[in-house]
């Protein structure tokens, strides 16, 4: 879309600051450009019926109603608008700010440290996505379900693994692919894990889903190499609970074998936290799969209170570094510098490096120029049902 074409409202109280913000507006070829002096004024505006906003461009240090609050009652609001947020503040708290404006469901374009100027701008609205937010928004509740009925769901197989590729950065072919809990629920489709997973851990049965996963994980793995489609392996999540378990690791393998599925071929993933439980069942545990064959990655790195303890505590083979690292890191400083050094780590360490949550070419590219191997999210692929990935990895082939 030509920039003529959309609307724009300048909120801006500094005189001289507006102007050249409106001169460069001009030359670039905006004839529709609003203009307001705080964030009520904005408001009023963008809250009209008759508005046509599609990006706005604010100053957070205002009086009355600051940027700050503009963006909450924004975010309130649920508009699909645009927002490019402009400060002489310093870019640590600007990009405290653009992470506070995303947590509210404001689609931000980006941040501009002033002063501005068109090339900056240009960027920025280059991203502009019709009507179309920027971020995810939280999904809307859904059916409530029972822990009845959940159990009758798995006592009648209903729950299944659906996956998600892995590729490699340097070539673009797919390596592997993490298993995610799906529920074909008979009446409602297919219900994602936000509905079950908290209700099956609150009431001690979240092991009946992980040794499904486990099974049908392997089987599809199993079933890809035979095919001889896909040289991948398959990722699955290890319940923190069932570390406990000191006969977990001879379950898991006499499991997987009986999929005829080499261990080799399969990753267990483990959340930070996970590896802190019972810590001496744990790593005996943890020690014997990695002795069986198995691979261990530790999920979301980055997010945890303990990362390098758990780092020298564990024989991990992968590190997956947490999607809130990657998504911004092409924005923010702070974000860059812990993926960079996380990469780094992962390096020094000999293990495999995996991104996840790539939504962009732009994420992409930067993981790449950083040294990141693998990586995941939308802006690969959604998760898929197991026989959708054989065609969806061979055509990547």
């Amino acid at each position: 879309m030509h920039i003529s074409e959309l609307s724009f409202l300048a909120v801006e109280d500094h005189p001289a600051q507006r102007e050249v913000l409106l001169a460069i507006l001009a030359a670039m070829g905006a004839t529709r450009v609003a203009v307001a002096t705080d964030g009520v004024a904005a408001l009023d505006i963008v809250l009209s019926p008759e508005s046509t906003v599609d990006i706005i461009i604010s100053d957070l240090n205002m009086p009355g109603m600051d940027g700050m609050e503009f963006m909450r009652h924004l975010g309130q609001a649920g508009l699909a608008v645009s927002i490019i947020l402009a400060s002489v503040l310093e870019r640590t708290l600007l990009a405290s700010v653009e992470t506070m404006s995303r947590a509210y469901g404001v689609s931000i374009l980006g941040v501009i440290e002033k002063p501005i100027t068109r090339t900056k701008l240009e960027t920025l609205i280059k991203q502009h996505v019709p009507g179309v937010p920027t971020v995810d928004l939280p999904p809307a509740p859904g059916r409530a379900f029972g822990i009845d009925e959940i159990i009758a769901g798995l006592d009648g197989d209903q729950f299944e693994p659906w996956f998600q590729p892995k590729i490699d950065l340097a070539t673009g072919q797919v390596k592997g692919a993490e298993a995610l809990a799906r529920w074909r629920h008979p009446q409602a489709g297919i219900i994602l894990p936000q509905a079950f997973i908290g209700q099956l851990e609150n009431h001690g049965l979240i092991d009946r889903l992980t040794w499904a996963m486990l099974k049908k994980s392997a089987v599809f793995c199993s079933e890809w190499r035979a095919a001889r489609a896909l040289d991948v392996s398959v990722s699955v999540n290890l319940s923190i609970k069932s570390l406990a378990d000191p006969q977990l690791a001879a379950r898991v393998t006499e499991l997987v074998r009986s999929a005829e599925l080499d261990p080799r071929h399969m990753i267990l993933e483990l959340t930070e936290s996970s590896a802190a439980t019972d810590i001496g069942p744990a790593l005996e545990n943890l020690a014997r799969l990695r002795m069986n064959g198995f691979g261990l990655s530790i999920d979301d790195y980055g997010t945890g209170y303990s990362s390098m303890q758990q780092l020298t505590r564990i024989a991990f083979t992968e590190l997956k570094i947490d999607q809130s690292f990657v998504a911004n890191a092409a924005r923010q400083q702070s974000a860059r510098v812990i993926l960079k050094s996380s990469l780094d780590m992962a390096r020094k360490l000999k293990i495999d490096s995996v991104a996840e949550g790539v939504e962009t070419d732009e994420d992409q590219q930067l993981l790449f120029r950083l040294g990141c191997q693998l990586a995941q999210g939308y802006g690969i692929a959604q998760p898929m049902e197991g026989v959708a990935l054989l065609g969806w990895g061979a055509s990547s082939q």
